[in-house]
């Protein structure tokens, strides 16, 4: 066999080994489980996730505040800073794809050894007829340098879909960012008018406290009852003083908290507080599982990050195998500026063609495809886990709008019953048939249950809110 025959030989084998190495380090293949057909025994395809937010929410202020919100947050506009990074990685992953040609001047001067193999040469030349290569020797050059690596097993192409589907991610980021951006301030809204509810409530029972009192009073001149009665109204109106600058505080931040979202400075929340015990929340239409995967944006980001990660994997498995190359230029070149532009024979160009393989180094390479592979199989549990909690979101949500729908008629019905049961202890304590404890206690519980009625008017809409949000409402 002769030496090109032997070299051809380990050519061959190298050529293999790389292809044998390429088909063990395949991608992992996705996992994907089955969601149930229907939440508990609803089979209702309906969906109030397709409502826009706009048609959404009722309230003509909270539509406002929101709309507002959506153009001046400041979390929404770091957002849109994020896909515009996205989108630029996408334009810098397609030009990997293109040839690069840069424009290339310059200008040297060179003196080499005499006694070097190239100055023994230069000595004894001429550079022009009569006239040897001086010792001082310039070098002028204009033209054009272009390199290109040919994607000949798809690594470039790749890593560009890779970029372009995080882009489409980011753009579900955004509409995630959206529909919590929605849901908070919603939530918000609802606490602040249930403060305001709160409140008037707080102050209504005062006064009745304070009537209680100066009757309190009255009796305890005419020694029905002793000084310590006395201080217990009076107690009890402190207490609900104390109260209600509490619940002054808390709007006093939930007003500038909502300020905050819709990026402005603290001031007046526009609010209308008198239809909030009456109004109903919106109804809601849960639709079926499968309906998440294309309503929920952190699943359809998950979703995209998955399928970027393959195309990363894949990108990392092709740098296993060889890369070519094709370097070139073209141009003028001569030892005096006056000779640049004398063609043809200051005219200069070259092309070159190379093949690299990867022979010795592949640890490394292999390390980076493991890693990329990891970043897969990563992306994979977390799809399975956004998609998961999803459900179980949804699931929660519907539970907890009928458990509160019961809670609240129960606690309508208490309400009813202590208010009735006010009148009727004052009055028994004005005809000393009904002790002053009696009258305090039935006070407080009555106090206790408005206040939790209105607590749990507050719930029902944040219930409402949050399934909406958890059904993939409210980017749209």
């Amino acid at each position: 066999m002769n030496i090109f025959g032997k070299y051809k030989t380990i050519g061959v084998l190298l050529i293999c080994c790389v292809f044998a190495s390429c088909k063990m380090l395949t991608p992992v293949q996705d996992k994907d489980k089955a969601m149930p057909q229907s939440y508990a025994d609803s089979k209702d395809s309906v969906n109030s996730a397709q409502i826009k937010w706009k048609d959404f929410f009722g309230d003509k202020n909270l539509v406002s505040i929101i709309d507002t919100a959506l153009k001046n947050n400041l979390d929404l506009m770091i957002t849109m800073q994020d896909i515009e990074m996205a989108r630029n990685d996408v334009r810098l992953r397609k030009g990997m794809l293109f040839p690069v040609v840069n424009g290339v001047a310059g200008a040297s001067i060179e003196k080499v050894g005499l006694y070097s193999s190239q100055g023994a040469g230069d000595a004894s030349a001429e550079i022009t007829p009569g006239q040897l290569v001086p010792e001082n020797l310039g070098n002028f050059y204009l033209g054009l340098n272009t390199t290109w690596e040919i994607d000949v097993w798809k690594k470039l192409r790749n890593g560009k879909k890779a970029a372009f589907t995080r882009y489409l991610g980011s753009i579900e980021g955004r509409n995630f960012v959206i529909t919590n951006l929605i849901s908070e301030i919603s939530k918000t809204y609802y606490q602040l008018l249930s403060l305001d509810n709160q409140l008037d409530i707080i102050r209504e029972t005062i006064k009745l406290q304070k009537d209680a009192l100066e009757i309190v009073k009255i009796q305890k001149e005419a020694s029905v009852v002793t000084e310590l009665a006395v201080k217990k109204f009076e107690a009890d109106v402190l207490n609900s003083q104390h109260m209600e600058f509490d619940v002054l505080q808390q709007i006093k931040e939930s007003e500038n908290k909502i300020n905050f979202l819709m990026g402005r400075y603290p001031q007046a929340i526009v609010r209308d507080k008198s239809t909030f015990m009456t109004q109903l929340p919106q109804q809601i239409k849960s639709g079926i599982p499968s309906q998440l995967l294309a309503n929920r944006p952190d699943i359809k980001q998950a979703k995209f990050e998955l399928f970027a990660t393959k195309c990363d994997v894949k990108s990392a498995q092709a740098e296993f195998l060889p890369s070519f190359g094709i370097t070139s230029g073209v141009g003028f070149q001569a030892f005096k500026p006056s000779f640049l532009f004398n063609t043809p024979q200051s005219l200069m160009y070259n092309l070159a063609g190379d093949l690299v393989a990867p022979l010795i180094n592949r640890s490394a390479i292999k390390a980076e495809f493991n890693k990329a592979k990891a970043r897969q199989i990563e992306a994979m549990y977390n799809y399975q886990k956004t998609i998961l909690n999803g459900f179980v979101e949804v699931s929660n949500q519907l539970s907890n709008i009928n458990n509160l729908g019961q809670a609240f008629d129960l606690k309508s019905k208490q309400v009813d019953a202590l208010t009735q049961s006010i009148d009727i202890s004052n009055e028994l304590f004005k005809y000393g048939k009904a002790d002053y404890f009696e009258v305090l206690m039935t006070q407080r519980d009555a106090l206790d249950a408005k206040l939790d009625l209105i607590k749990t008017k507050q719930e029902q809409f944040n219930a409402v809110t949050d399934i909406y949000q958890a059904l993939g409402g409210g980017w749209k």
